[in-house]
């Protein structure tokens, strides 16, 4: 196993895309194991990782997302959360914040949600003043609300590999995507005040009413799934399919944005994106299937309890853990490496599968704007043609937020668990 994480590490080092790192770093585990019943197996083995009604999920709230965007979501969000705050000081950097909030109910991905956003919100608020590389820092930071908000392909993950219930997973990440939110707004507050931020004219109360049924379809969806959710009416994964129904419908025949020659082009980046999770989902499943064959989770157990049998000791051993994984490995995935590996033994401190949940995707949630590998960074990079030194300079303050909500997230664990107690009991 030494030899193969030699390899892992090297792969990594040298740029090779994750998918291919996983599935080669197992082929070699094999061949230099000698296993050649590994070998037979690996396709069907890739194959049933996949079988599982739970991701199906994953491309249809993809496709809601390439629906929503299309349709004109993002302009009407942003244009109702300007038209809210937009004349306080600073308004702009805490619309960005509310805008992320919005999208982040509909798209759930933030490396989507950054790119999107880069585009629109960066060149905007330089021109009201604003620095560029804050004015980066600030989206690239604000995306990271879209895995926490929910719907979540993080959380979905999470709850396949772990079997717990992918709803309680979507409503325990409520209150940490608010506290999160709640920071970086309280950081904005600060600088507002220290860099003397512009604020734009006050809109009369007309407009705000016409902002807000404008933005209304669009709001509609995350509630629409909450509560079909809560109710019962519908799981987590025939939501995605009443997501998808719901967001062709507003976005052609209310914002009557979506044309029918733009559905090939849709449907094609769904599959898309839909293959790369797909792929990595594969072959990090092949991954973890070597690890549980080396009893590296029973191993990993063993060497945890011989540090310490205090589950605070136990946690901040995992976000250590957790956030120098984040800066090196895709965080989907992490998740399936990581929580067969790590969730016998929270289970065995007596933490709560879904507060555990919340704590993992959170850390590497936080990965994504994280350097070396943080791909938001080099995404937002390339979308603004910020040096991508400059850029992680500026992110810095966020991700010490980003840290402190982390602590209260893992060692308060109502955060997490009393929303999904209080609806779905």
């Amino acid at each position: 196993m030494w030899i193969v994480g030699i390899v892992f590490l090297v792969l990594l080092i040298i740029g090779t895309p994750i998918a291919y790192v996983l599935g080669l770093t197992s082929v070699f585990y094999m061949y230099v194991s000698e296993n050649i019943r590994m070998f037979a197996s690996t396709p069907q083995f890739m194959v049933s990782s996949l079988l599982h009604f739970g991701l199906l999920a994953i491309p249809l709230f993809i496709l809601t997302g390439e629906l929503m965007n299309q349709g004109g979501i993002t302009t009407r969000l942003i244009h109702f959360a300007n038209v809210l705050i937009g004349h306080v000081k600073g308004g702009l950097a805490y619309v960005n914040v509310l805008a992320n909030m919005f999208l982040a109910s509909i798209l759930g991905s933030p490396i989507a949600q950054t790119a999107m956003m880069s585009k629109v919100m960066v060149p905007e608020m330089e021109k009201q003043g604003y620095q560029k590389e804050y004015s980066g820092a600030l989206t690239v930071s604000s995306a990271m609300l879209a895995p926490l908000i929910p719907p979540s392909i993080p959380f979905i993950i999470y709850g396949v590999v772990a079997e717990v219930s992918i709803a309680k997973m979507f409503i325990g990440g409520i209150i940490p995507g608010i506290l999160l939110a709640t920071g970086f707004i309280i950081l904005i507050y600060f600088n507002a005040i220290r860099k003397g931020f512009v604020k734009s004219d006050r809109q009369p109360l007309k407009e705000m009413g016409r902002a807000f049924m404008q933005a209304l379809p669009a709001l509609a969806i995350p509630v629409i799934i909450l509560v079909g959710i809560l109710s019962g009416f519908f799981t987590a994964t025939e939501a995605s399919a009443v997501s998808v129904l719901v967001a062709f419908i507003i976005g052609t025949f209310i914002y009557k944005e979506i044309k029918l020659k733009d559905l090939p082009n849709i449907l094609y980046q769904t599959g898309i994106h839909t293959a790369v999770v797909t792929i990595i989902l594969a072959t990090a499943g092949i991954f973890s299937w070597v690890l549980t064959f080396e009893k590296v989770p029973q191993l990993v157990v063993e060497q945890i309890s011989a540090v310490s049998d205090s589950a605070f000791v136990f946690l901040l051993l995992v976000n250590i853990l957790l956030i120098f994984i984040g800066m090196f490995l895709d965080s989907l995935a992490a998740l399936i490496i990581i929580v067969p590996v790590l969730l016998p033994a929270a289970v065995q401190y007596g933490i709560d599968p879904i507060h555990f949940g919340i704590i993992v995707c959170l850390n590497l949630v936080i990965g994504v704007i994280t350097p070396p590998v943080g791909a938001a960074l080099f995404i937002a990079s390339s979308v603004t043609k910020i040096r991508f030194e400059s850029l992680v300079r500026a992110t810095v303050p966020f991700m010490i937020v980003s840290f402190i909500v982390l602590l209260i997230v893992t060692y308060v664990d109502e955060t997490a668990l009393w929303l999904s107690r209080f609806v779905m009991n």
